[in-house]
């Protein structure tokens, strides 16, 4: 018998590529789209600031326009996941629950009181990969059951695996159609999509980036139409302080699943199959999907990935535990131009850069604070849009030298790194306003102007904009032996994820280091 199905949103936001969403189709005589705004849930799991709330209300919204053109709509109940499941499942007689299978504890729980709930009231639950490109229980078990802990054998393992699932057919009006519920219930009345003030969000912080599949694949279209730059993309050479991204900023529509990975990853090797010569993984842009479904796999097989204790793969570092310098680099009181644009784009954006992000990580961990990198994580996760439960932790380890990254005697300079790509201060003007008319030659080190350049600029620096917190180069000498002797003392553990050839082609070799 056909059944009636609830379709549970979590991520996957999109129509486009949904083998969860078609499966359901395929599979019923009734389907209710549903997202659960579990607020509770969302803020213990996952730590939301108010820049990613909008962002998944534009996206709800979107999803809910492009439904409403197929003929469906988007039910949005707020409420306990578990208490309105039972609820709905009762209401509407419900057989069969769909939703796409993650990796993340927090979702793989949720999955496992779904799969009871079903026990308990008789309905069938079903789940496909939806999120990740690849099926990351294959490249365990070719990896003997483990995951794979360097790059250089995640991409010796893909060669055998061959490419992904090609994507799904798009979903059209007629499976709609088919599934559609009782016009006489009325559902899109009664279950809308919120209004920020509805759950007293503010307004008046907007990302320039506008959630939603919509806005993703308008800007996958606008970038595909430069094949050369798709083609010869090289990040590493990228520039992390341009006024506009320099990489695709397609990042945030990934997290949510507004765009699909699969898709993607086919567009580029239609790409690639019409050009002489394109850039290569690790430092192209398909090498950059498979970065995410690199540490996808390491995170789905790691106990605490996202932390330091109990996480195998981790070094084990005595941190400095300071509130107030934690603050300071949070609020981008550092005094450091280059990091406190960086911090101020974030707060304002929700979006900076990879190599600015490689600045202000290695800043507050390794290179000058020497302060955990799990506080920098939890910050990113609060203020990026892109923010992801596999890649942020795993980035976070690579940039603290606490694993995947050994080159460890490469401390990022706060100065230099920044004034290569961007002499003139640009970025800085545009970020701190405070600084605006210092000359170029000091916009970097403000704290060296003469005191008179200082006042014609209008900032004094110890009184308009703060002095520097610590001495970069006595600071950063002392970090380099602390990490060499951890390094020293948990050489076992500092090999796990070492690849040395793979090191030499990842193409930092041109950055500002000390």
């Amino acid at each position: 018998m056909p059944h009636r199905t609830i379709h549970l949103f979590r991520k996957g936001l999109r129509l486009h590529d949904n083998p969860t969403l078609l499966a359901a189709l395929e599979s019923s005589e009734v389907v209710y789209p549903v997202y659960i705004l579990d607020r509770k849930f969302l803020m213990s799991a996952m730590n939301m600031g108010t820049l990613r709330w909008h962002f998944l209300l534009q996206s709800l919204e979107d999803l809910q326009r492009n439904l409403t053109k197929l003929g469906s709509c988007l039910l949005v109940i707020q409420g306990e996941y578990e208490l309105v499941l039972r609820d709905h499942i009762k209401k509407w007689n419900i057989t069969q629950v769909t939703l796409d299978a993650e990796i993340e504890p927090f979702y793989k729980e949720m999955e496992r009181t779904i799969q009871v709930l079903g026990r308990e009231m008789g309905f069938d639950v079903l789940s496909f990969r939806g999120h990740t490109g690849l099926l990351l229980f294959r490249i365990l078990d070719m990896n003997g059951g483990t995951p794979p802990l360097t790059y250089k054998r995640f991409l010796h393992i893909l060669s055998v695996l061959g490419d992904p699932d090609m994507p799904v057919r798009n979903l059209t009006t007629e499976d709609f159609q088919r599934c559609k519920p009782a016009p006489e219930l009325h559902l899109a009345e009664c279950y809308r999509v919120p209004l920020p003030e509805d759950l007293e969000i503010p307004r008046d912080s907007e990302s320039p980036w506008r959630g939603g599949e919509t806005e993703g694949l308008q800007r996958l279209e606008q970038h595909l139409k430069n094949q050369g730059w798709i083609a010869n993309f090289t990040k590493p050479k990228t520039i992390p302080n341009s006024l506009l991204p320099s990489t695709t900023g397609l990042s945030p529509y990934f997290s949510l699943g507004c765009l699909s990975v699969r898709s993607f990853f086919y567009r580029l090797s239609n790409i690639y199959a019409q050009s002489k010569n394109h850039s290569l993984p690790p430092v192209s842009l398909q090498g950059q999907l498979l970065w995410r479904e690199f540490f996808y796999t390491v995170a789905s097989a790691t106990p605490n990935f996202t932390k330091m204790a109990g996480n195998p793969i981790c070094l084990q570092i005595n941190w400095y535990q300071d509130a107030e310098r934690l603050h300071k680099w949070r609020m981008a009181q550092t005094g450091f131009p280059w990091i406190d644009a960086i911090m101020t784009q974030l707060h304002q954006e929700g979006w900076i850069h990879h190599l600015a992000r490689h600045a202000v990580a290695c800043f507050l961990t390794r290179g000058d604070l020497w302060i955990s990198w799990e506080e920098g994580m939890k910050v990113f996760e609060e203020m990026l849009l892109d923010a992801d439960y596999s890649i942020n932790a795993g980035n976070w380890m690579w940039l603290s030298a606490s694993a995947f990254f050994h080159q460890y005697t490469r401390i990022f300079c706060p100065v230099r790194f920044g004034k290569r790509t961007d002499p003139e201060g640009q970025y800085i003007r545009k970020y701190l306003p405070v600084l605006t008319n210092f000359p170029s030659k000091y916009i970097y080190e403000p704290w060296t102007a003469p005191e008179e350049a200082q006042k014609q600029a209008g900032c004094i620096i110890g009184q308009d904009y703060p002095l520097p917190m610590l001495n970069h180069k006595e600071a950063s000498d002392h970090n380099l032996q602390l990490m060499k002797q951890v390094r020293e003392e948990q050489y076992g553990t500092a090999q796990l994820t070492r690849d040395l050839e793979f090191m030499r082609d990842c193409g930092l070799k041109h950055l500002e280091y000390d």
